[in-house]
C-alpha cells in the first residue's frame, strides 16, 4: 500500500490512514534518507494517538517515551547513532519490541535482524516537489 503526503496539511489524514491500515500492529519501522520526514510523520502519528507530550527526535537519547491522554505509552526510537548492534541491548530494545505499546523506529536498518516478524516497514521517498510517498509493507 502507498500513502501520498502532498504537503504538511495532509500529515494528520495520512497518519490516520496509516494507523487504520496497520490495524493492531504496533511496531512500525520508518526507512528513508536524512530529511525524508521520519520524525515529522511520527509526530503526526503521536498526535492522532493523543500523545500529551512534545514529540521530538530521540537522536541523542535513543528512546523517547510519550504518554497519551489515556495514560498509555508510545515509544520513539532512533538508531542513527548506534555504532554496534550490541548497543541496542544495552538500553533494552527487546522490551520495546515485545510490549503492547506503539513503538516507532527511525533508522531500523541498523538493527534489521532483530526486528520482530510483525514489524510494519514504511519506506519514505521524496519526489522533486517535496511530496512524500509512504510505501507500507505488513
Amino acid at each position: 500500500m502507498e500513502i501520498i503526503i502532498k504537503n504538511k496539511k495532509h500529515l494528520t489524514s495520512a497518519a490516520k490512514q496509516l494507523l487504520k491500515y496497520t490495524g493492531d500492529k504496533k511496531i512500525l519501522a520508518f526507512y528513508g534518507s536524512m530529511g525524508a520526514g521520519k520524525t515529522t510523520i511520527i509526530k503526526a502519528l503521536c498526535g492522532v494517538l493523543n500523545a500529551t507530550d512534545i514529540v521530538s527526535s530521540p537522536t541523542f537519547t535513543l528512546v523517547n517515551e510519550y504518554r497519551t491522554s489515556a495514560g498509555e505509552s508510545i515509544y520513539h526510537i532512533d538508531f542513527y547513532r548506534i555504532k554496534k548492534q550490541e548497543e541496542v541491548f544495552d538500553f533494552g530494545v527487546e522490551e520495546y519490541l515485545t510490549g503492547d505499546s506503539y513503538c516507532f523506529m527511525e533508522w531500523p536498518e541498523l538493527i534489521e535482524e532483530f526486528l520482530p516478524a510483525e514489524t510494519v516497514k514504511i519506506r519514505i521517498t521524496v519526489d522533486n516537489l517535496e511530496q512524500r510517498t509512504l510505501s507500507i509493507s505488513l
